[in-house]
């Protein structure tokens, strides 16, 4: 896979849809309270287990940035869109947004207490979601939670146009949430619980809650997985 192709593309699309996107979903939560919830249960798994920074990956125009922040979570954003970011400090002043890529993320080991991918793991390839949940492992203290949204499930089609009918060039990968838990279990983290429903958010969406297994309990899980029967 040519990550930097399927990134180029990626990045430009938003830059196009930007203003569009922000105006389309700005409300999107107020029509969500199953979502509202999923997000005030992330927030107080990170107050529980001391609180800190957390980032959300793939922020778009900051709506979760700030819902976050409003629950008292010291929350910050990184999108791969420059155009997006220049929107989300537009929309969110006083909040804190970077450019960056979930291929790479320029943070420090160990130094979030959360992480948040709402609905953008949906254009990362399937060969490419093992690197990016490496980096969210690495990033993320041990125990600290994870919390992902995405569509479910068993294509990928490519999106040409949207969000006022401009011009896009990406795919939207849809996945089971077994197949995104399986995936997680490799690189490291415990699925702590998963539930799809149907909302504005997607016609059949799924949102996942995992924490980052210490390298202690990782190895002792893996030792577990592959006992035989008794």
């Amino acid at each position: 896979m040519n990550t930097e192709g399927w990134l180029a593309d990626t990045r430009t699309s938003y830059d196009t849809v930007a203003t569009s996107y922000a105006e389309q979903v700005r409300d999107l939560l107020d029509q969500t309270p199953y979502e509202r919830t999923a997000l005030t249960l992330f927030a107080d798994l990170v107050q529980t287990t001391g609180g800190g920074p957390v980032a959300d990956v793939g922020c778009g125009s900051g709506r979760i940035t700030a819902y976050l922040r409003d629950l008292g979570v010291d929350t910050f954003g990184i999108d791969l869109s420059p155009a997006m970011i220049e929107v989300a400090r537009r929309d969110h002043p006083g909040l804190r947004f970077e450019v960056g890529s979930m291929t790479d993320l320029d943070l420090a080991d160990a130094s979030m207490a959360g992480l948040v991918a709402w609905y953008s793991l949906i254009h990362v390839p399937d060969d490419e979601i093992g690197s990016v949940f490496a980096h969210f492992r690495r990033v993320l203290r041990p125990s600290g939670p994870l919390l992902l949204g995405f569509h479910v499930g068993d294509e990928s089609r490519l999106k040409t146009q949207g969000y006022g009918g401009h011009p896009m060039k990406t795919y939207v990968h849809r996945r089971q949430p077994g197949q995104v838990a399986a995936w997680l279990d490799d690189a490291g983290f415990a699925v702590e619980a998963q539930m799809t429903l149907s909302s504005a958010e997607s016609p059949l969406g799924a949102i996942l809650f995992a924490r980052r297994q210490s390298d202690t309990q990782e190895g002792y899980s893996s030792t577990r997985s592959c006992r035989s029967p008794a």
